[in-house]
C-alpha cells in the first residue's frame, strides 16, 4: 500500500503517500527529490487541479443540450460506507479498550498515575497531525511495530486498518475519560457489598458496575463514535486517500473543497450532519424508552402468583411461624479472634479481642473505629499487620501473608447506608447473595422466605427507589443473610426504622439471635439498644477498646469515666476517699458520700446515673442531700431536672446533677416546696479510675 495516493485521488497525502519514504520518520539524501523531480511533481500537480476544474467551455449550452455538463455529476458513495464501518469498529474497539482500562485506572493507586492519565488522555489535546506522525512512527515500515509486523508480512498503513487506528487512538480517551467519570459516581459501598456477597471481581465489574454507569459510559460511547466519524488528520497521514478504501466522507470533503466542487463538499458535509444527528436523536429516543417501560421483576411468578399461605406449604411452615432471617447453618463453637493494627492519618487502630456465638454490640462516638474493625473483618480494608481468624480459617495474618478476598471470607455485612444496587429489583437484589449452583426454584423459595421474613412479602418485584428507607434497610438485611455467612456484620440496623417497625425488627432479630450459632458483631448509638439486643459489649474510643464484657459489668461498674460517658452517665465528680467506704465529692459542694463498693487507689472521678437518682421525702437515709431545682428539660415520656445541691441555684447553668424521672413522678414533685430531698444511693456511686 505503499503508493496509496497515486491510486485514484489528488495527492492523497501529499509526501507521506510516496512509497512509503517516511515511514521510518527519517529522510536520507538519497530519497529528497531533487529539482527537477520538483518540478516535475508541481507540473503534474497543476495538470490534474486543470483537469478537475470545469472548463469555460464546459460551463455553456452547446447547440444539442439545454442542460449543464456539471448536472451529471455522479456521487461515489463509499466513503460513506468507509466513514460508518470505520466509526463503528473504531467505537467498539475504543469501548472495550476504554472501560478496561478506566476500571483499572479506578483502582490503581500507584505514583505513576498522573503520568499513565496523561498519556491516554494525550490525543485529546494533541493536534490529529501530530498524533497521525507519531502513529507513522510506530507503524511505519522502519517503526518498532511496522517492523514487526513485517515479519508476518503484514503492511498496515494506507489501508483500512489505518483508518481504524487513526479513528480509535483519537476517540479513545473520550470513552476512557467518560467511562471513568461514571465509575467515580457510584458509591463504594455498593462495589463493598458486592464483594462481601462471594462475588468475583469480573462478575462485580459487569453486573454491578457498567450496569450503574450506563448514562456516563453511553455518552462516552456517542462522544467517541461522533470523533471517529469526524477523523481527519490523523487519518490522512496514516492512510491516505485511496477511493473505495480509505477516503472517509471528512477526506472527501477536504478534497472536494481543494478541488473546488462545493457543491460536492456541501453534499458530504449534509450527509455527516444527517448521520451524526440521527445517532444521537436515536439514542435519546432509546433513553427516553427505558425510562417509560423499565423491567419489572425477573421472578413474576415468585413475586405475583404466590401467597404467604402457598410460601408456607412449599418451605414447610404457616404464615404464624416466625421466620427466621438468620442462616440455620450452624458452626461448632464459633469464634472469632481479632487483633490488628492500621495507621491512617491522625488516627491508629489498635484492638484485640475474641467473641463467640453470644452477640457482641459495638460502642463508641463516631470516628472512633467502630466500622473500620468491621471493614477489616470483612476483607474491605486491610489491617497493616495483625492477625484475624473465623472458626479456625485465617482470614488475615501479616506475618504469614496472608488477605483472604472479601468473597471468601463468608461474612454478611449491612452497610449504613443500605447499599442496594439501584438497578436491581428488590429479589434481584436477594438473588445476588444466593449460590447459583441452587435450581432456579430453590432460589426463588429461598428469596421469598426471605421477605417474608423481613415483612416485604409480594415487594419482590419493586426497585430499591420505590422502597422507603425502612424497607430498603430490611432489603439490605435479607441480602446480607441470604448468603450462609458465618459471622454477620450489623452497622446500625434499625437507624433508619420507624419506632414501631423497629421494635417489631428489634424482637424479630433478638428472636434469630437467639437460634443463630454463628458470631454476630452490632454497632449501634442506642444504649437501651444495644442492651436489649446484645449480651456481651465492646467499648472503642480513638481506636483502642477501653472495655469489654457482659452488658451487665459495662454499664453497671464501668471502669473509668471515659467508659461511662460511652454508656450513657451524665453525672461526674472528682473525688478522694475519705475513708475505706466514703468518698468526697470535690464538684458536688464537696459532699461526703457513704460507698459500698472497695474504693480503689486510683479513683480520680466518682459518677451515678441520672435515673438512679430518688427523691426521699426526708434526710434519713444515707447519701441524701438539700437541692434546688435549677431547671428541667422534658421529652415525651420523661423530664430531666437540672439540681443544685445545698443552696439555691443562680441560673439554669448552675447545678451539680442531672436526675430523670418519669412525668408520673414530676407530677407529684413539682408541687413540693424546696429545698427537696434527693438520694445518691450507696450501692449506685460508681468509682472511676484513671
Amino acid at each position: 500500500m505503499g503508493r496509496g495516493g497515486r491510486g485514484g485521488s489528488v495527492g492523497s497525502v501529499g509526501s507521506v503517500g510516496r512509497g512509503g519514504e517516511w515511514e521510518s520518520g527519517s529522510i536520507t539524501k538519497s530519497q529528497q527529490p531533487t529539482a527537477n523531480s520538483q518540478q516535475q511533481i508541481a507540473n503534474s500537480q497543476q495538470q490534474i487541479a486543470n483537469s478537475q476544474q470545469p472548463t469555460a467551455n464546459s460551463q455553456q449550452p452547446t447547440a444539442n443540450s439545454q442542460q449543464p455538463t456539471a448536472n451529471k455529476m455522479t456521487i461515489d458513495l463509499s466513503p460513506v460506507w468507509i466513514s460508518l464501518k470505520t466509526a463503528a469498529t473504531a467505537t467498539a474497539i475504543a469501548f472495550l479498550l476504554g472501560v478496561v482500562t478506566a476500571r483499572w485506572m479506578l483502582g490503581y493507586r500507584g505514583i505513576a498515575k498522573g503520568a499513565i492519565d496523561a498519556i491516554l488522555t494525550a490525543p485529546l489535546v494533541l493536534p490529529p497531525t501530530v498524533v497521525g506522525f507519531l502513529l507513522l512512527l510506530l507503524l511505519g515500515k522502519n517503526g518498532p511495530i511496522g517492523q514487526l509486523l513485517r515479519l508476518f508480512d503484514i503492511t498496515v498503513i494506507f489501508t483500512w486498518y489505518a483508518t481504524v487506528i487513526a479513528a480509535t487512538v483519537v476517540a479513545f480517551p473520550l470513552m476512557y475519560k467518560s467511562a471513568l467519570g461514571a465509575f467515580k459516581q457510584i458509591d463504594t459501598n455498593l462495589i463493598a457489598a458486592a464483594r462481601t456477597l462471594k462475588a468475583s471481581e469480573l462478575r462485580i465489574f459487569w453486573r454491578i458496575i457498567v450496569p450503574i454507569a450506563k448514562p456516563g459510559i453511553i455518552s462516552g460511547i456517542l462522544l467517541s463514535f461522533a470523533r471517529a466519524l469526524g477523523e481527519f488528520g490523523a487519518t490522512l497521514m496514516l492512510a491516505g486517500s485511496i477511493p473505495g478504501k480509505t477516503q472517509t466522507i471528512p477526506v472527501a470533503i477536504y478534497f472536494a473543497a481543494e478541488s473546488g466542487a462545493m457543491d460536492l463538499a456541501l453534499a458530504w458535509v449534509s450527509i455527516i450532519l444527517f448521520i451524526s444527528f440521527g445517532v444521537i436523536i436515536a439514542v435519546n429516543l432509546w433513553s427516553e424508552h427505558n425510562k417509560k417501560h423499565k423491567p419489572r421483576s425477573s421472578t413474576p411468578k415468585t413475586d405475583r402468583d404466590l401467597t404467604s399461605e402457598k410460601i408456607g406449604e412449599k418451605l414447610g411452615t404457616n404464615k404464624n411461624q416466625n421466620h427466621s432471617i438468620f442462616p440455620s447453618t450452624t458452626f461448632q463453637n464459633p469464634e472469632l479472634i481479632v487483633d490488628i493494627q492500621k495507621k491512617l492519618p491522625g488516627f491508629l487502630l489498635d484492638v484485640s479481642f475474641t467473641t463467640q456465638d453470644k452477640p457482641i454490640g459495638l460502642l463508641g462516638a463516631s470516628g472512633t473505629g467502630k466500622s473500620l474493625i468491621m471493614r477489616c473483618i470483612a476483607g474491605l480494608e486491610t489491617p497493616d499487620s495483625g492477625r484475624i481468624v473465623l472458626n479456625g480459617r485465617v482470614l488475615f495474618d501479616s506475618e504469614k501473608g496472608i488477605d483472604l478476598p472479601p468473597r471468601l471470607r463468608r461474612v454478611g455485612f449491612l452497610f449504613q447506608n443500605y447499599a442496594l444496587f439501584p438497578h436491581l429489583t428488590v429479589a434481584q437484589n436477594i438473588a445476588f447473595a444466593i449460590p447459583k449452583s441452587l435450581s432456579r426454584l430453590a432460589i426463588k423459595q429461598l428469596i421469598e422466605a426471605q421477605l417474608i421474613a423481613v415483612q416485604l412479602h409480594r415487594m419482590g418485584d419493586r426497585y430499591p427507589h420505590q422502597l422507603s428507607g425502612g424497607q430498603q434497610q430490611r432489603v439490605a438485611l435479607a441480602r446480607a443473610l441470604a448468603s450462609q455467612p458465618e459471622v454477620v456484620l450489623l452497622d446500625e440496623p434499625f437507624s433508619a426504622l420507624d419506632t414501631h417497625l423497629r421494635d417489631r425488627l428489634e424482637k424479630l432479630l433478638i428472636g434469630s439471635l437467639a437460634r443463630y450459632r454463628g458470631i454476630t458483631l452490632f454497632v449501634t448509638h442506642n444504649l437501651e439498644e444495644a442492651y436489649r439486643v446484645c449480651h456481651n459489649l465492646l467499648v472503642v474510643e480513638a481506636g483502642k477498646i477501653l472495655a469489654t464484657g457482659s452488658k451487665h459489668d459495662i454499664f453497671e461498674r464501668p471502669p473509668n469515666k471515659r467508659v461511662a460517658v460511652v454508656t450513657g452517665c451524665k453525672n461526674f465528680s472528682r473525688a478522694v476517699a475519705v475513708d475505706t467506704h466514703a468518698v468526697k465529692a470535690l464538684d458536688w459542694g464537696e459532699c461526703t458520700l457513704k460507698v459500698l463498693e472497695p474504693i480503689p487507689e486510683s479513683l480520680s472521678h466518682i459518677g451515678i446515673r441520672a435515673h438512679q437518682l430518688t427523691f426521699p421525702d426526708d434526710r434519713k437515709q444515707e447519701n441524701t442531700f438539700e437541692c434546688w431545682l435549677a431547671t428541667t428539660s422534658e421529652t415525651q415520656h420523661r423530664i430531666t431536672l437540672y439540681l443544685k445541691l445545698d443552696r439555691p441555684s443562680t441560673s439554669p447553668f448552675d447545678y451539680h446533677l442531672q436526675a430523670e424521672v418519669f412525668k408520673e413522678k414530676w407530677a407529684i414533685l413539682k408541687d413540693r416546696p424546696f429545698p427537696w430531698y434527693v438520694q445518691l444511693h450507696p450501692l449506685r456511686v460508681i468509682l472511676l479510675s484513671d
